[in-house]
């Protein structure tokens, strides 16, 4: 991890999952996110003693494990409050809420994992919360209530309402909750007038349109690729299983789950919009090219 000053309040610890540092005076900071695990909450803790600051609280842009992992460890050694926002602080709070909801039902074991739950730590709602020299905004689409955060030093972190070109052409499929709400978050950045974006995932730039550009590509792609293959009739697993070997992914536990959650909401965009439509054979759910 590497600290990198990028306001006169402002820095972020260069990480797989990019934390935001605010100081809201000499010796007291707020954190934008805390990591995957204890072990990046750690790190953050001994990066912020090392510059002799103390963290008064930690803001979560949104309540996936990869996002609030460092949380428990950072407020039990701190005392520190935890800002989320809506539906956000309800998965925070009771974690196992994030495999069941992407499984749809009760976790089997192999999903309770730090990859997708991370434990419980307390909350409060952000709204009326936060520090004098912050604000936030919604970022819908990725999560249910994702937001970002704007820095008086004209510093944007943008949580995961953008995915890197690395990301992009390796892995091809991004979590989204909801497509059509994650098309217009990326309306939405387009107005965007700051002097640095930090997305959660990305390298820190001043200029996010090719990345913008390069997210609403992929997400046409798919969705493309999914009216496509259902030319024919097929069921979502079939529907899944041609996503995987189209792309040349591995199928395991995670990733069944992640993309599996992923591509049913591209389903539910698409059959929103007309672009597919269902039936029921043979007590078998189907889907087909609309009409």
């Amino acid at each position: 991890m590497e600290l990198i000053q990028v306001g006169a309040k402002t820095y972020y610890i260069k990480n797989p999952t990019n934390i935001g540092i605010y100081k809201i005076n000499d010796n007291d900071v707020y954190i934008i996110d805390s990591g995957n695990d204890k072990d990046a909450g750690k790190k953050i803790l001994k990066i912020v003693e090392e510059q002799g600051w103390n963290v008064k609280g930690i803001i979560n842009t949104h309540s996936n494990a990869d996002h609030i992992g460092g949380n428990k460890i950072i407020q039990d050694k701190t005392g520190c409050i935890i800002l989320n926002n809506k539906n956000e602080r309800a998965f925070t709070e009771s974690t196992i809420l994030e495999p069941s909801f992407l499984y749809g039902g009760y976790p089997f074991k192999d999903l309770n994992n730090k990859f997708l739950q991370a434990k419980n730590s307390k909350t409060i709602e952000i709204e009326d919360n936060l520090p004098e020299g912050l604000e936030y905004f919604e970022l819908k689409g990725h999560f249910f209530d994702m937001i970002g955060i704007r820095t008086s030093d004209d510093i944007y972190f943008l949580a995961d309402s953008l995915f890197s070109e690395e990301t992009i052409n390796k892995y091809h499929i991004f979590f989204i909750y909801d497509v059509e709400e994650y098309l217009n978050t990326l309306k939405k950045l387009k107005a965007f007038d700051g002097k640095l974006f930090i997305p959660s995932h990305c390298e820190a730039t001043d200029n996010i349109n090719k990345i913008i550009e390069l997210n609403e590509n992929k997400i046409a792609e798919i969705s493309n690729k999914i009216i496509s293959i259902c030319e024919n009739e097929h069921t979502f697993e079939e529907i899944l299983k041609e996503i995987f070997d189209y792309y040349n992914l591995l199928m395991n536990a995670n990733q069944y789950v992640l993309v599996g959650s992923t591509i049913k909401s591209y389903i539910s965009y698409l059959y929103n919009n007309g672009k597919l439509t269902y039936e029921f054979k043979n007590n078998k759910m189907i889907w087909k090219k609309g009409n």
